[in-house]
């Protein structure tokens, strides 16, 4: 349901009242909690599918009690643990349940998981699996089920449909080949993708509640859309688990886990927010804070079909990306452009914020000052209209761009959606679009690029077009050497920068909030689809 923001800052950004822990085993959650989870959630992940009602609290498992036990907190929530299905297989990858052939290292390069190696010729790739690589159930990994995965990956997931256009042999147990048919030098990539993480297709009865993967762990407890409890898997391939276990409580709000963290109910979880930031910061010796630049991206689309060339320029030059991650405390770094500025492929450049040149190319476009103070043009007032969704701080950023768009005379609403997918980024009815989507997911920047700004690109709903762009994406998707990569990427993004069809605002810091000897819970990781593994420890 579409509503008018007409409040002010301050207002906006009121905290909950809460309620106070109780005496259950479960970190306690606030009333308001439970009505605002479907909307918060769907509107939160863009990868991921709406997340359902939070659960009730959860009985005591049998795993949750005695030995060493990691309680955290997870702010989504989902109705199963079927790897391959929509973007569960990020938290059977959080859970420490599910493993892909490869993952993602702090670094962002691809390192060896069930994949001992891949070494690509020409269209044909051969991977060979670790030997000791088995499921939980002690059943080795073989290479014929790692091509059933796959190949029921793209059966069962849109997204990953273009797997089944390959053709896969298995050479031997633990050697298997897949031959791309066109040059695709992302396969690599695209296999450490969480969802590509290994079920015994053969053993497991339930892929809903219960799939046999090879992770360190395996469920204990599954409330579907609630908490998850699970424990230490003792046929772990991977060498010894140091957890006996861990426990995910489902707890969307940000005021009860700080709560549940000061009364000791969760050892550590991440995400955290700017107000519970500060609380951690101001005492080292009771919380350990790690910060590390995210992949998470916060950004606005100009809708070129609506806005000239040099309107859109003037409101690129006037939204002060510094001030908005100054507000936001720590929890975001001010972004160039989508990716890290640490990656080869996130080296371009923006303008500095100029409201003397923005006013100015306003000026050349036609518009005066009128005596409210807004600026018009033959008449009719330049109003934009600007559209978000409740999530990822977008609501602070809508209203702080208003704040700074309104004070150099460029009128402005606000429209906020519970699903933009199925409003303005479907029907492109908007000036300016707030958005936030992670904008590198497997260490390489063609996810983003083609997601928008190729031709038809779904989140290419504001009208930007440009040949030499279209002809650096085609290049993109065929070449495999990396320096190369990053110099295409980087063409692609300047263009579109020096179009003004975007605005790349902020880069969320993956924080992770844990309590003295608390470590390996992915705190180093740039990525949100890790959690606890083999090395997690809870001293």
């Amino acid at each position: 349901m579409k509503k008018r923001l007409l409040a002010g800052l301050t207002a906006s950004m009121l905290v909950l009242s809460l309620a106070a822990c109780g005496g259950s085993s479960r970190p306690a959650q606030t009333t308001a909690a439970a009505a605002e989870t479907a909307a918060a959630t769907e509107a939160a992940a863009t990868e991921a599918a709406p997340a359902e009602t939070e659960a009730q609290p959860a009985a005591e498992a049998s795993g949750a009690t005695g030995g060493k036990i990691l309680k955290t907190a997870a702010s989504f929530a989902y109705p199963s643990l079927d790897v391959h299905t929509e973007y569960y297989g990020w938290y059977t990858s959080i859970y420490g349940l599910s493993e892909a052939l490869f993952k993602i290292g702090p670094d962002m390069g691809l390192v060896p998981c069930l994949a001992e190696s891949a070494e690509t010729d020409g269209t044909v790739m051969t991977i060979k699996l670790q030997d000791a690589a088995a499921f939980s159930n002690g059943n080795p990994l073989t290479a014929d089920m790692v091509i059933r995965n796959l190949q029921r990956l793209a059966e069962v997931n849109p997204r990953f449909a273009f797997l089944g256009d390959f053709n896969y042999e298995a050479v031997d147990d633990k050697t298997l080949t897949i031959d791309t048919k066109n040059p695709y030098p992302t396969l690599k990539n695209d296999l450490a993708s969480p969802e590509c993480g290994m079920i015994d297709l053969d053993a497991t009865t339930d892929f809903d509640l219960d799939p046999v993967c090879t992770g360190p762990f395996v469920i204990s407890e599954f409330i579907p859309s609630g908490d998850v409890t699970v424990t230490r898997n003792e046929n772990y391939w991977g060498g010894d688990v140091i957890l006996d276990g861990a426990v995910f409580y489902y707890m969307q709000e940000d005021q009860p886990k700080l709560m549940a963290m000061q009364s000791g109910e969760l050892d550590c979880y991440n995400s955290i927010d700017s107000a519970s930031l500060q609380i951690y910061l101001s005492d080292p010796a009771s919380y350990k804070v790690v910060q590390i630049a995210g992949t998470r991206l916060q950004f606005y689309i100009l809708n070129e079909n609506r806005l000239d060339d040099k309107v859109r320029e003037a409101i690129n030059l006037i939204v002060d990306k510094d001030a908005i991650a100054a507000y936001q405390e720590g929890t975001v770094s001010p972004a160039v452009g989508p990716f890290l500025p640490s990656a080869a492929y996130g080296q371009v450049k923006v303008p500095a914020v100029d409201t003397d040149k923005a006013k100015a190319l306003l000026e050349e476009d036609g518009y005066t000052l009128g005596s409210d103070g807004f600026y018009e043009k033959d008449g009719a007032k330049l109003h934009l209209n600007i559209c978000y969704y409740a999530a990822r701080n977008l609501d602070a950023i809508a209203i702080l761009m208003q704040e700074q768009l309104n004070n150099c005379g460029i009128e402005t609403e606000l429209t906020v959606e519970e699903d933009p997918d199925a409003t303005y980024i479907a029907s492109g009815d908007f000036d300016i679009a707030l958005y936030c989507m992670i904008s590198d997911k497997a260490g390489d920047p063609l996810y983003f690029i083609d997601s928008t700004l190729a031709e038809g690109a779904y989140y290419d709903c504001g009208g930007f077009d440009d040949d030499e762009c279209q002809a650096a994406i085609e290049q993109l998707r065929i070449e495999p050497d990396p320096a190369k990569r990053a110099e295409l990427a980087n063409k692609c993004i300047q263009i579109a920068i020096d179009d003004n069809a975007f605005g790349y605002v902020g880069l969320f810091n993956q924080t992770t909030v844990l309590k003295p000897g608390v470590s390996g819970f992915a705190e180093d990781i740039p990525f949100d689809f890790y959690g606890v593994d083999a090395k997690t420890n809870k001293q």
